[in-house]
């Protein structure tokens, strides 16, 4: 079945993740991906590591294949008058423009939204940067650590009382690109009855305030600022990874689940804290989390993770382990979901995924090809939008238009 995206076409000008993310996810749910690079260098992901070896003895970026599956590869000099011309060409049969341009990277090419939407009214332009297209701090370069420190993401990560810490994954990029998504998601929607297209400002900062939603109301509620708590959540107890014998328990109890308090209480053999009046709520528990963790510590270290798991699990008590990588890719819960998906690789032989996450049921999301090779299928694009022949490619190809 063709995706839900089917039949939008997306002119990808995007670079390392934010954008690349954002348009892999739109390609994925079929819409028609064409990245444009630039001639000879490309996206600077195809020289970020880890590579693998090729099918022919050349290595490729695991990191640029891990973003840009589904889409086609195009190279296009937009310095050069007619690399110019032939991009606004195929902007007026666009229905998206995707870049993650610092702002005025466009304006100063002669290729910004004002330019284009002269030529394609319905045109959707998405531009995502680290601040934004306006404010004091529009021209900043930013990358994912920076806006995670300015956006108070690593104020709140990481142990009470120790350094800041960066989350393990790039999520001041990743969430920019999931918000981007829905943003040219909804500008679509709405093109259908203005018959307009309209051009979207996302900025990385903006969006790490925009997650943090829980931290935020407890600063105004509370007027003080939260700090980092390990594992631990600020208003629930137990909500925290504790070790185990040979390795991590995480047991998540949250307000108003007091029966699976009262389950655990019995399981760790602490019965007696069920009537306890210092441990009733979770707000309750919380206020005593320093008689609690240390207690709930000493027993869950007892047994191993799995015995904890075959003994809390069947109560209805919410817990998991704290898994590796290399053991969520045994997961059979992740396996059953198709959340990884080796495939056949035409220069690798074979490439393993990260599956969508998106289940639609009638439309499915998939991965239907490899990521491009830097300029694969420019010939192709360029001869079936534009009309040109072979010969004219090949021509462009010696004036490094393409």
């Amino acid at each position: 079945m063709p995706g839900p995206m089917e039949g939008i076409r997306i002119l990808d000008l995007s670079w390392i993740l934010s954008g690349p993310y954002c348009t892999m996810v739109l390609a994925d749910l079929g819409a028609e991906v064409i990245k444009i690079e630039r001639p000879g260098v490309g996206d600077g992901a195809r020289g970020t590591g880890p590579f693998v070896r090729r099918l022919d003895g050349e290595e490729e970026s695991a990191y640029f294949g891990s973003l840009n599956r589904n889409k086609k590869g195009v190279t296009l000099n937009l310095t050069h008058e007619r690399g110019k011309a032939l991009f606004l060409d195929l902007a007026a049969k666009a229905d998206v423009v995707v870049e993650n341009f610092t702002p005025g990277t466009m304006k100063r090419l002669g290729l910004d939204y004002t330019v284009l939407r002269e030529r394609n009214p319905q045109l959707v332009y998405c531009a995502i940067s680290g601040f934004g297209q306006t404010g004091p701090y529009a021209q900043r370069p930013a990358l994912d650590i920076i806006v995670q420190a300015m956006g108070g993401v690593m104020s709140i990560t990481g142990e009470p009382g120790g350094n800041p810490v960066r989350v393990g994954t790039s999520i001041g990029d990743i969430v920019a690109g999931l918000f981007a998504a829905v943003g040219i998601c909804a500008a679509l929607r709405e093109r259908e009855y203005s018959g307009q297209g309209q051009m979207l400002d996302i900025s990385m900062l903006d969006c790490q305030v925009a997650i943090l939603e829980n931290a935020f109301a407890r600063l105004f509620a509370t007027g003080e600022a939260p700090g980092p708590l390990g594992t631990r959540h600020p208003a629930a107890t137990p909500f925290q990874a504790f070790p185990t014998s040979d390795g991590w328990l995480v047991v998540a109890i949250f307000g108003g689940s007091e029966a699976q308090w009262h389950l655990f209480c019995a399981a760790i053999g602490h019965a007696e804290w069920i009537d306890d009046p210092r441990f009733q709520t979770a707000p309750d528990r919380t206020r005593h989390i320093d008689i609690l963790e240390p207690a709930i510590t000493a027993a869950i270290a007892q047994h191993t993770t799995q015995e904890w798991l075959d003994e809390l699990l069947p109560m209805g008590v919410p817990c998991g382990p704290v898994n590796n990588l290399a053991q969520v890719v045994q997961d059979p819960q992740i396996r059953h979901r198709e959340m990884l998906v080796t495939l056949p690789h035409g220069r690798a032989g074979t490439w393993t995924h990260v599956g969508s996450p998106l289940k639609l049921s009638r439309t499915p999301a998939g991965i239907t090809t490899d990521p491009p090779e830097l300029g694969e299928h420019t010939s192709e694009v360029l001869e079936r939008y534009l009309g040109l022949s072979s010969k004219e490619v090949a021509a462009l190809a010696r004036e490094d238009v393409v």
